[in-house]
């Protein structure tokens, strides 16, 4: 058989591929095509016919076939290279589903999730109990957070909370520099643990001392003080518990690695860090706007605390309810929970034959 006859032999399999292309650049999913190109089976065909492709080509080149094939062929390898090597595209979807399916889901499987909480909330209120007992520890809240700092804090909510449109813009903004800053320092010390460990520890002494010594029957502020950080504070201190504990998986992935390369390691744990700590942005956020406009605002301290017991209620709803086991193991088709993270390794794993087959790594997404 001569090789003009084998190649139009092979155009149906060109024709299969062209929809393959069409479905990913319109959908970004195989599946798109066909219910049979659905998940791996999408994927292995993508890449079989991509690879067959290849070979055709370079057989029309090196038979010279007619210029109209060749450079029908060409276009068509290029197109499907397009596809194996593209760059992700922003989804609204998916960035949806990570939040609120992936995230909860993530958050309460993980177990740096209940170390940073626990060290993070236990510190928190142990400082606080400290700081609060004049008469048992009266030098504890002057060790911990200075004289001069104390001094300062009751300086700074000595004047009743007012403020302009605004003023409750420009803190926001700073609100969410400076919080986010915090968070992002945990996340970063993360990968060596123990800085992580120290930084979180730290900020959980330092708040947990100054809410105790504001609390105090002699301090003339504090009723200004928690009528200031009663709104926004579930959001904030979640958020820097959360960012702690994606920066000590990463870490985790660094040191346990499980048997695998210390590269795959840190990759898978960083798979698993996104979703943490895009919840802790999303309450970073939340903790800002609520610090600049509700917090500060003359709004009657029953208003502040009924938001405060809302939120706090809105987060346990969101780790518990959302994050459930028996949740998640409805949304995964009844498996359970340890299987989730190989499936999408499994997956990765497939997506990788078709790094194989052409030198590189592939970005096709399965449906």
């Amino acid at each position: 058989m001569n090789i003009a006859n084998l190649l139009d032999k092979r155009r149906s399999n060109w024709g299969e591929l062209e929809r393959l292309c069409e479905a990913m650049e319109v959908r970004g999913r195989t599946d798109k095509a066909g219910p049979q190109y659905k998940g791996a089976a999408g994927i292995v065909r993508f890449a079989t016919l991509y690879r067959g492709a290849c070979a055709d080509l370079a057989l029309a080149d090196a038979y010279q076939l007619p210029p109209a094939t060749v450079t029908y062929l060409h276009r068509l390898v290029a197109r499907s290279h397009n596809q194996l090597y593209r760059a992700g595209k922003f989804e609204p979807t998916g960035w949806f589903d990570m939040i609120f399916r992936v995230a909860p889901r993530e958050i309460y499987g993980d177990a740096c999730v209940r170390v940073a909480t626990i060290v993070f909330f236990g510190l928190f209120a142990l400082s606080m109990y400290l700081g609060y007992q004049q008469t048992l520890f009266p030098d504890f809240a002057n060790v911990v957070v200075g004289e001069a700092g104390l001094e300062q804090m009751e300086e700074m909510y000595e004047m009743e909370l007012v403020g302009s449109l605004d003023h409750y813009i420009s803190m926001s903004s700073f609100y969410i520099m400076h919080n986010t800053g915090i968070g992002l320092k945990c996340f970063a010390y993360g990968i060596l643990i123990v800085p992580c460990l120290y930084i979180l520890s730290s900020n959980a002494v330092t708040l947990g001392t100054v809410f105790g010594y504001m609390a105090r029957e002699d301090v003339a502020s504090r009723d200004n003080f928690f009528e200031f950080v009663t709104a926004h504070g579930p959001f904030e201190l979640t958020a820097i518990a959360l960012s702690a504990a994606a920066g000590l998986r990463l870490g985790m992935g660094l040191f346990a690695t499980g048997g695998l390369s210390r590269i795959d390691s840190v990759r898978r744990s960083a798979v698993r860090a996104v979703p943490v700590i895009s919840a802790a942005a999303v309450l970073f956020v939340l903790a800002a706007f609520t610090e600049g406009f509700i917090s500060p605002s003359p709004l009657a301290y029953t208003f502040k605390a009924g938001w405060s017991v809302m939120s706090s209620s809105m987060i346990s709803f969101y780790f518990v309810v959302l994050g459930f086991p028996g949740n998640r193991q409805h949304r995964t088709g009844g498996r359970p929970i340890d299987t989730i993270w190989d499936d999408e390794s499994t997956e990765t794993s497939e997506s990788n034959t078709l790094a194989n087959l052409s030198g590189g790594s592939s970005s096709v997404r399965a449906a």
